[in-house]
């Protein structure tokens, strides 16, 4: 039992809020350097590219379930406003994607649109008729059902969760814990990442700070080998997950600094 004079510890106070010196600065140039000179940023013509093919796949999804909730038999004002949203996950929407790398990107659709029948049949024939889209490829037997391929050159991962609502609003927030009320758990599954992804970005102090060490942790783990799940490593969410903890803990360090306590702080 504890002294009532000892006042407990907190998982999410801070080791230190110390600020950076003259010497971190110029620390925290040579780092942003580094990341320059290795080519870990794409180049603005790319960005703009996934953006978009990003917005190219908003309108093809929300196509879609239009068109099948229509063969369905619904009726017209239920078709009128029947609705599908893209969210991005993973390295891209943690900011921290390099040049060339894949889009993770989940399909959120209404009840009445199937995962089986309908994502990979119906969206899969729209799909094969894009085109701009190759190298088109369903996985559905797999943990999380994901269909995979190509748009304009960029890669996709697209993953579909089915909600319990009838119309999918234009500003449906996946972070509502409420949104996973009577899911399959296939559905529950495939939001986990977007969510995650979320919780991560609204968790650190500073968003920026954040990405530039992650992206750095990511670089020196690619370069070792262990950036890996299928290997046995710790894989892309895991990695941000250790690099967004110790954000917390130095909420006031530049990147220099938060990769110099990253590597002070885990293997104790």
């Amino acid at each position: 039992m504890n002294s009532p004079n000892v006042k407990p510890i907190s998982l999410l106070e801070p080791i230190s809020t110390a600020g950076p010196s003259e010497v971190d600065f110029g620390e925290n140039d040579e780092l942003e350097e580094i990341l320059e000179t290795k080519g870990l940023y794409e180049s603005a013509e790319e960005a703009a590219k996934r953006q978009e093919v990003l917005g190219r796949m908003d309108q093809i999804v929300k196509s879609w379930v239009k068109k099948v909730t229509k063969a369905k038999g619904f009726n017209k004002q239920l078709i009128e406003k029947s609705n599908a949203k893209i969210f991005a996950f993973g390295s891209y929407r943690l900011g921290v994607h390099g040049p060339g790398a894949d889009i993770d990107t989940l399909c959120v659709g209404p009840r009445h649109v199937d995962r089986n029948k309908d994502f990979f049949g119906e969206l899969y024939k729209m799909l094969m008729e894009e085109p701009n889209i190759e190298e088109l490829h369903p996985v559905p037997e797999v943990h999380v059902p994901v269909m995979k391929f190509k748009m304009n050159g960029v890669s996709i991962d697209l993953l579909y969760a089915k909600m319990e609502l009838w119309v999918i609003p234009e500003e449906f927030d996946i972070s509502d814990d409420s949104t996973l009320q009577n899911l399959d758990e296939q559905s529950v599954l495939t939001l986990n990442g977007s969510r995650v992804t979320g919780q991560i970005l609204r968790m650190v102090p500073n968003i920026q700070n954040f990405r530039k060490t992650l992206r750095f942790i990511r670089f020196w783990a690619k370069q070792r080998g262990i950036y890996s799940n299928i290997a046995g490593f710790l894989g892309g969410i895991n990695w941000a997950i250790l690099v967004a903890r110790i954000c917390q803990l130095f909420p006031n360090a530049v990147p220099s600094m938060l990769v110099s306590r990253f590597f002070k702080v885990y293997p104790q």
